[in-house]
């Protein structure tokens, strides 16, 4: 679409001027194999050279040009930021399974080879800070804090610097299901705990663009995007009880989203993904998501990691 219409204004103009038609035609046609990727990207640079040629010459550049030109350029500069977030944010968000072994006494330490034990769920989680906390929701690790046997395990997967997988057992420090969160810690290098930016929910806006990141039916480091649809809505916790002032979102959040960051447009988190409606009896998502604020987050985990609950709101 973008190539039609931008071959199209040329069109106009190099008839024209003729002097820039022929410094535009003597560029090389992209291939009939080209991706619309590099169609793109070419009729940019074609953009670029044309504009500047029209105004050596001193040429007027008629307004649907210079419109086109613009929006090509403002989408790839938005393609690219997207894309930058992602890769700063990936090694912040980490993948929980919720793992039961087969031997109470292996509860401290990943069976060998996986042997003797059985996944039973996957999460979401983010790096809190240099010392290992990790935040998630309390239903991701509900198996554990209810763990009477020592059978539950709460594996961590975060990502080194170069990209390798790192693989830990989580100590369960605090949870609140009343707000449906909890902390867990793990024993890792400082160089590859890279905390995620805290941002604020008191100033969003409905409208306003947000991105999730976690791990959807088990696949590691999913991006979704979407808008903020609602604010202050208040939705169901496990202890029965409701949290309010919740954000909603259009970014798709399915099973295994939970626990992982809602980010603004700078990577900084605003909330937490909880909670999502799925459509009756077909199990998936309605588009109507849930994230609990990150404001009532900062008041909350501190108590959990230093008291291990929090006696109030």
């Amino acid at each position: 679409m973008y190539a039609k219409c931008v071959m199209s204004v040329f069109s106009e103009c190099v008839v024209a001027h003729p002097f820039a038609a022929q410094q535009l035609c003597s560029l090389s046609p992209p291939t009939k194999s080209s991706s619309s990727g590099t169609w793109t990207t070419i009729l940019s640079r074609r953009a670029c050279l044309f504009t500047a040629v029209v105004s050596a010459a001193n040429l007027a550049l008629p307004s649907p040009v210079l419109a086109v030109v613009s929006y090509i350029d403002d989408f790839e500069d938005e393609e690219e930021r997207v894309v930058h977030l992602f890769e700063e944010v990936t090694r912040s968000v980490v993948c929980i399974k919720d793992v039961e072994v087969s031997s109470p006494g292996s509860s401290t330490m990943i069976p060998p080879n996986d042997e003797g034990i059985s996944i039973e769920g996957t999460g979401s989680g983010f790096v809190w800070d240099k010392f290992g906390h990790i935040v998630t929701n309390y239903h991701v690790v509900a198996k554990l804090a209810k763990d009477t046997a020592g059978k539950q395990q709460s594996q961590v997967s975060l990502l080194y610097p170069n990209g390798d997988v790192m693989i830990k057992v989580a100590r369960l420090v605090g949870i609140d299901a009343a707000h449906d969160l909890a902390v867990l810690k793990i024993d890792a290098p400082g160089d590859v705990l890279r905390p995620l930016t805290l941002g604020s929910s008191k100033k969003l806006k409905v409208g306003q663009n947000c991105f999730a990141i976690g791990n959807p039916y088990g696949y590691e480091h999913t991006l979704t995007t979407g808008v903020i649809s609602g604010l202050g809505r208040e939705i169901p916790s496990p202890a029965g009880s409701s949290i309010a002032g919740a954000i909603q979102t259009d970014a798709a959040i399915n099973a295994g989203n939970s626990g992982g960051p809602l980010l603004d447009s700078f990577g900084r988190i605003i909330g937490i993904n909880t909670a999502t409606f799925t459509l009756q009896g077909s199990g998936m998502s309605s588009g109507v998501n849930f994230a609990i604020p990150i404001d009532l987050v900062l008041k909350l985990v501190p108590h959990l990691i230093v008291e291990g609950s929090v006696s109030s709101p």
